[in-house]
C-alpha cells in the first residue's frame, strides 16, 4: 500500500498532511534528482556571484562529466548484462559525484572523476548480490579512485555558502524518508567527536560547532547518502545504531598504511553492515494472478524467486519499469498483506481512476511475468507484549498493512479494536479477513451504509456514536473507543488521512501512537 492509495474520509487536513499529500506526488528517488539538480544550478549561480570561486567553465564541464558518464556507462552495463537500466539513479550517482569531486581543467583529476563515474555505475553490477548493489555507488567509485591517486573526493559540498539552499534541501529529503531521528544520531555522534577534537585545538565552542557542521560535509553526507533506503538495514533501531557506528567513524581520524578515514569509507563500511543484517539481495517476483477486493482495489498475488524475510506490517519496493513516466519514478512501496512464511506475497492497491503509470503496468500484467522486488523495511509492527491492548485505525486501503499483522494471529491473543474509516459498504477490503481474525471492528461509513453484520456501524450499537461522514475529531474517537488511553495506537492511511487520525488519537488521549510512514523512494 503506498500512502497516497487511501482515501480521505471525514478527517482534517492538517498543514503536514498537505506536506504529505505534496510531497507523496514523487517517489524519493524523483524528490533527491530535484533537489540535488536544483543545488547544482544553486551552486552555478553562486559561482557567478562570486561566493565560490571554480569558474563557470570548470563546473560546467564537470557537471556534464559526471552526469553523461554516469548515465553513459550505467545504460551500456544495463545493457551488458540484460536488464533495464535505471536513469534516475544514474543521474542522481552523476549529481553526487558532481559534488565530490572538485571542478578543475587538470587532465589527471578530469581522469580522477571520469574514473569515478565509470566505477560507480559498475558497483552495481560488480559489487552487488541477488541483483542488488550492496554499497552506495558515489562512495565506492570516489573510494577506488582516492586508491588510485588519480584523484581525491573533497566533498566541496560542504561550503558555508551552499547552506541556504543545502539545508532546506535536506531537511525536506529527512522529512519525505522519515529519517530524522537516524540522521540526528548520526549528526550528534559526529559533531561531538569532531567538536571534541578542536576544542582540544584550542578552538571555542561556537568555532568548533561552526566547523563540524559548515565546513566538513556532515550535513551532505546524511542527506542525500547515509540514509538512502537501499543501503540500510530494515528496522529504525538498526538504522540508528547504524547512524552511531557511522558517525563514529566518520569523524574520528585513523590512518592504517594507505587506507584513511574519509566519508566515503565510513559509508561503505556502513553499507557493508547494513547488508549483512538486511534482506540481501533483490527478489524476483513471477506474477499469479489478481483478485478485485472492492470496486476501487485489486489485490496482486506473486510468487517469489527465494524466501522473504519480513515480518508482518513491512512493506516491500518494487520495481515497475513503464515507458511514460509520471514524475514518482519507477520504484513504489506496498504494505505485505501475506504472512511470512507463505509460498506467495500479496499486496492490496488502489487501483480506482486515474491510474499512475506504476498502477498501470500492476494491471497489466499477466501470470509468468516477472517484476522485481528491490527491498523489504518498515517498522510498522506490532508490540511483542500480547498483554498490551490495541486499536489499530485504517482509513481506505490502508487496512493492508494490518491483514498480515491479522493473518498471523495477532488478534488471537490479545485485545484488538480496528477502526475501518471508508467511503460506503461496498469499500471495506478483505471482509473474509476481517471476519475470522477475532479483532472487534467498528466501520465509520461516509455515506452512511451499512457494513456487513459482523461489523459495528460508527452511530449504531454498542460504542457507536457520530454522523455518518462528520469529521472524526478526538472527542467522537475517544466516544468510538472509550479506553483509548490504555491503548497502543496504530494509524494507516493516506498522508493526510494519518495526519488528521494521528492528531484525533492525541486529543482522545492516546499516549502511543504508530504511523505507517511509507516514504515511497
Amino acid at each position: 500500500m503506498s500512502p497516497v492509495d487511501a482515501p480521505r474520509t471525514g478527517t482534517a487536513v492538517s498543514p503536514a498532511g498537505r506536506l504529505d499529500t505534496l510531497l507523496g506526488k514523487y517517489t524519493m528517488y524523483r524528490l533527491i534528482l530535484l533537489v540535488l539538480a536544483a543545488l547544482a544550478a544553486y551552486s552555478l549561480l553562486l559561482n557567478a556571484l562570486g561566493w565560490l570561486t571554480f569558474g563557470i567553465p570548470p563546473m560546467l564541464v564537470h557537471l556534464g562529466l559526471c552526469l553523461g558518464l554516469t548515465y553513459v556507462s550505467n545504460r551500456g552495463l544495463a545493457a551488458l548484462f540484460h536488464v533495464r537500466p535505471h536513469s534516475e539513479s544514474s543521474l542522481i550517482t552523476g549529481l553526487l559525484l558532481y559534488f565530490l569531486f572538485w571542478p578543475t581543467f587538470a587532465p589527471m583529476d578530469m581522469a580522477g572523476v571520469a574514473l569515478a563515474c565509470v566505477l560507480a555505475s559498475a558497483s552495481k553490477y560488480a559489487l552487488a548480490w541477488r541483483g542488488r548493489h550492496i554499497f552506495n555507488p558515489a562512495a565506492a567509485g570516489a573510494f577506488v579512485t582516492g586508491l588510485t591517486g588519480l584523484n581525491i573526493a573533497t566533498w566541496w559540498a560542504a561550503t558555508p555558502a551552499m547552506l541556504w539552499l543545502l539545508v532546506p534541501g535536506i531537511l525536506l529529503v529527512l522529512y519525505r524518508t522519515r529519517k530524522f531521528l537516524m540522521a540526528a544520531v548520526f549528526l550528534v555522534v559526529a559533531t561531538t567527536v569532531i567538536s571534541t577534537e578542536l576544542l582540544q585545538a584550542g578552538l571555542s565552542f561556537g568555532s568548533a560547532l561552526w566547523q563540524a557542521l559548515a565546513q566538513r560535509p556532515l550535513l551532505f553526507f546524511v542527506g542525500f547518502m547515509l540514509t538512502e533506503p537501499l543501503t540500510l538495514p530494515p528496522r529504525r533501531w538498526q538504522q540508528l545504531a547504524l547512524g552511531a557506528v557511522v558517525g563514529v567513524v566518520f569523524a574520528v581520524p585513523y590512518n592504517f598504511g594507505f587506507i584513511a578515514n574519509s566519508p566515503e569509507l565510513a559509508l561503505l563500511l556502513g553499507n557493508l553492515l547494513a547488508f549483512l543484517v538486511g534482506q540481501r539481495g533483490g527478489v524476483k517476483l513471477r506474477f499469479t494472478g489478481s483478485r478485485p477486493l472492492t470496486p476501487s482495489t485489486t489485490e496482486f498475488a506473486f510468487e517469489p524467486s527465494r524466501p522473504v524475510r519480513f515480518v508482518p506490517g513491512q512493506f516491500m519496493e518494487l520495481d515497475l519499469p513503464h515507458a511514460k513516466s509520471d514524475g514518482k519514478g519507477r520504484r513504489r512501496t506496498f504494505s505485505l498483506t501475506s504472512t511470512p512464511g507463505s509460498a506467495s506475497v500479496k499486496f492490496g492497491v488502489r487501483t480506482a481512476e486515474p491510474l499512475s503509470a506504476a498502477k498501470k503496468v500492476l494491471l497489466a500484467l499477466k501470470p509468468g511475468d516477472q517484476v522485481m522486488a528491490t527491498s523489504v523495511g518498515g517498522d510498522f509492527v506490532l508490540p511483542r507484549d500480547p498483554a498490551k491492548p490495541l486499536l489499530l485505525m485504517a482509513a481506505g486501503i490502508g487496512i493492508t498493512p494490518y491483514l498480515a499483522h491479522l493473518a498471523s494471529g495477532a488478534a488471537q491473543d490479545r485485545d484488538v479494536v480496528l477502526l475501518l474509516l471508508a467511503r460506503n459498504a461496498e469499500e471495506i477490503a478483505y471482509a473474509d479477513e476481517l471476519r475470522m481474525s477475532g479483532a472487534r471492528i467498528i466501520a465509520r461509513l461516509a455515506d452512511g451504509s451499512v457494513p456487513p453484520s459482523f461489523i459495528t456501524a460508527a452511530g449504531t450499537g454498542v460504542g457507536g456514536t457520530g454522523a455518518a461522514g462528520a469529521r472524526l475529531d478526538g472527542a467522537s474517537l475517544q466516544a468510538l473507543v472509550p479506553d483509548i488511553a490504555g491503548r497502543t495506537v496504530y494509524v494507516s492511511g493516506s498522508p493526510s488521512s494519518v495526519a488528521s487520525l494521528r492528531r484525533a488519537a492525541r486529543k482522545a488521549g492516546a499516549r502511543r501512537v504508530h504511523v505507517d510512514s511509507f516514504s515511497g523512494y
